[in-house]
Order: C-alpha cells, then sequence, then structure tokens
C-alpha cells in the first residue's frame, strides 16, 4: 500500500500543477479577448494608436499564457487558447488592412495556423463593417479597396481543403465569410448606382433651372 500513497501524492502534486495552470490562464485568456475587441472598436473609430496599445497588452497575456501552459500541452489546446489568438489575428488583421499595412503572418503574432486562419475569415465581417461607415461617407474607392482585400482572403480560405479537426472548424468561417461578401458587394452596388442616379438628377436640376438661353448651348 505504500506505492499506492506514493501514487497518490505524486497524482495530487501533478494535478494540483496543471489546475493551477489552468486557473491562470482562463481569465487571461478572457482578458486578452476582451482587450481585443476593444482595439477593433478603437480601430473603427480610427483611434490607432490606442488599439496599437490594447493589442499589445493582449500579446503579452496571450505570451504569458503559452509559457504558463508549456508543460501543459492538454490545456494549451484545450480550446480557451486558441479562441484568444483567433480574436487577437482577427483584430491584427483588420488593423492592419484598415490602415493599408501588409498582413501579419501567424509567426509574428505568436499563434497558430487553425486560429490565424479563423481569425483572418472573422475580420472580414469586421471590414464589412467598415466598409459600411465609409459607404456612408460616400468614399467609393476606398470601399472598392476594402471589398478587393475582403476577396482576397476569401480565396485563400477557399483554398484551404483540410478536415474540420484540423483547421477548428474552418469550413464554418468560410461559409459565413462567403455571405458577407456577398452581401457587401450588394449593398456597394447598390448605393454606387445611387449615387449615380443622384448625379444625373443633380445634372437635370441644375440643366432646368437654367436659363433658357443656357439650355440650348
Amino acid at each position: 500500500m505504500a506505492d499506492l500513497e506514493a501514487l497518490s501524492q505524486a497524482a495530487q502534486a501533478a494535478l494540483a500543477l496543471k489546475h493551477a495552470a489552468r486557473e491562470r490562464a482562463l481569465p487571461q485568456s478572457r482578458a486578452a479577448i476582451r482587450l481585443c475587441a476593444n482595439a477593433i472598436r478603437a480601430v473603427h473609430r480610427a483611434e490607432f494608436a490606442q488599439a496599437h496599445a490594447l493589442l499589445g497588452e493582449a500579446h503579452t497575456l496571450l505570451s504569458e499564457m503559452h509559457n504558463a501552459l508549456h508543460d501543459h500541452p492538454d490545456i494549451l489546446f484545450a480550446g480557451f487558447v486558441e479562441d484568444a489568438q483567433k480574436e487577437f489575428a482577427e483584430a491584427n488583421v483588420t488593423a492592419a488592412i484598415v490602415q493599408g499595412q501588409p498582413l501579419p503572418a501567424p509567426e509574428d503574432l505568436g499563434v497558430t495556423w487553425a486560429p490565424y486562419l479563423n481569425g483572418l475569415g472573422e475580420a472580414i465581417g469586421e471590414l464589412r463593417r467598415h466598409t459600411l461607415d465609409l459607404l456612408r461617407q460616400g468614399r467609393f474607392a476606398q470601399c472598392e479597396a476594402l471589398l478587393g482585400a475582403m476577396d482576397d482572403m476569401f480565396a485563400v480560405l477557399t483554398s484551404l481543403d483540410f478536415p474540420d479537426a484540423i483547421t477548428n472548424n474552418l469550413r464554418r468561417t468560410t461559409d459565413a465569410a462567403r455571405g458577407i461578401i456577398e452581401k457587401t458587394r450588394g449593398d456597394l452596388t447598390t448605393a454606387a448606382l445611387q449615387a449615380q442616379l443622384g448625379a444625373q438628377l443633380d445634372r437635370v436640376a441644375q440643366r432646368l433651372a437654367a436659363p433658357p438661353s443656357a439650355r440650348m448651348e
């Protein structure tokens, strides 16, 4: 029975360490996700310095989680760490595209491929939101550029044909992105046609308001 007692003590010690690591990492994951959400909101407000500061805090938390769970891969890949990585990737991709900067790679962000790709897909939704903001301002050229970026990102996602167990259900993210892009394309097309029609009506109104002699010119 002495061996069983030693086994029990060893199990208690090992599981206590694992539990402590998990309990430290869980709130860090939630905090990182909140920071990323706030960073995205800052990007939409064009508060880029604030966004980068928030992303810097999130990066620190992700690094701390990775270091704390390095000896506990079962917890590291249990899901909540990758959820935070996905949100971090989404926020960084959104910030880069809105500012016209190159996309960061997974190794630049310290995240793995599956969270990165899902973050890339979810960033398409944030780009739609930004496109609509620009559309209300009549900035059609920038809207077209964002739509082009969304198309390029979608092309990358559709080129990856791997099981969901490998990509963390990337197919579902890709399907949602397809609908978002087509809806955005429709909104942009409708707004452009309305703008053209409005311009034509303005020209007609100006011509009708001109003196008869000017209309004949």
